[in-house]
């Protein structure tokens, strides 16, 4: 076990140093880590190595799905490491995927949005600007280079290292304008001596600024409000779909049912019926 241990070390340290998880995922990784390791049965054969989570399974199991979940795939996460980063071969045993209800995401409110952006400063307008904008993952924001924001439109790298091009809307394009002018990064849109500010910074960034107006949002947030309302104002699926660069169209099919939700909020409380009821 002290084997395991000291790959679990391992881990941690990796998707804080180099993957930019922030401190409050480290920890929610090295709670469900730590409780594999002292559940779970490891047994090793050389770089072979198989886990059995069936005990870690069974303390679990009161937990909530969604929690169960979480854990799973943390565990999931951190072989995934052992595969790839030590080349250890590894079987688990008891890994039984979990089936959450899936929650609807809850987009900012397009008045919250207007509101921060009459107010904020430079580098907050720009960050919010390019999530909403351009419905980026912060992960993409964090590691967007100057060399991939053209004239009429922008290179992404998302999941899996694919690439897509967006196009930039005026209001995009006048608000990089006045960052660089201000700022003048080197390599990166968003930078500090010449290295990219991390995943957690441009987090911190952004919430910090919308706490300070007695709101609180996450950088998703911004993603979903980029597909709720242009699918809200008629934009086709399949294009969202591409702008967001889902490898399936039914992930985006998501937002379709956030849409159908207010529509029928709006028909309770709007229907003639409802009206005289009152």
């Amino acid at each position: 076990m002290e084997e395991l241990e000291g790959a679990i070390e391992e881990f941690l340290g990796y998707i804080q140093d180099v993957r930019g998880y922030s401190e409050t995922s480290v920890i929610t990784y090295e709670i469900a880590l730590r409780q594999m390791a002292q559940s779970s049965r490891l047994s090793q054969n050389g770089i072979e190595w198989t886990i059995d989570l069936t005990p870690f399974r069974i303390k679990i199991v009161k937990n909530s799905k969604k929690t169960i979940a979480k854990k799973l795939s943390a565990v999931r996460s951190f072989v995934e490491y052992l595969r790839t980063q030590r080349a250890l071969g590894v079987t688990l045993i008891g890994d039984e995927s979990v089936k959450t209800p899936q929650t609807l995401p809850k987009p900012v409110e397009e008045r919250y949005i207007f509101e921060m952006l009459e107010e904020a400063d430079t580098k907050e307008k720009l960050v919010v600007v390019m999530l909403y904008g351009l419905g980026l993952r912060i992960s993409e924001l964090s590691g967007l280079k100057l060399a991939d924001i053209h004239n009429e439109w922008i290179e992404i790298r998302g999941k899996g290292n694919k690439t897509r091009e967006l196009p930039l809307l005026d209001a995009v394009k006048s608000s990089i304008e006045n960052y660089l002018d201000l700022y003048h990064p080197k390599q990166y849109l968003f930078e500090k001596g010449g290295v990219p500010l991390n995943q957690a910074q441009l987090r911190y960034l952004l919430t910090q600024s919308f706490k300070s107006r007695g709101l609180k949002v996450t950088p998703h947030q911004f993603r979903h409000s980029f597909a709720t309302h242009l699918l809200n104002n008629g934009a086709r699926i399949s294009d969202v779909s591409e702008l967001l660069g889902h490898s399936s169209m039914a992930t985006t099919q998501l937002y379709t049912k956030l849409g159908d939700a207010r529509k029928l909020q709006e028909y309770l409380t709007a229907h003639p019926l409802v009206k005289k009821a009152n």
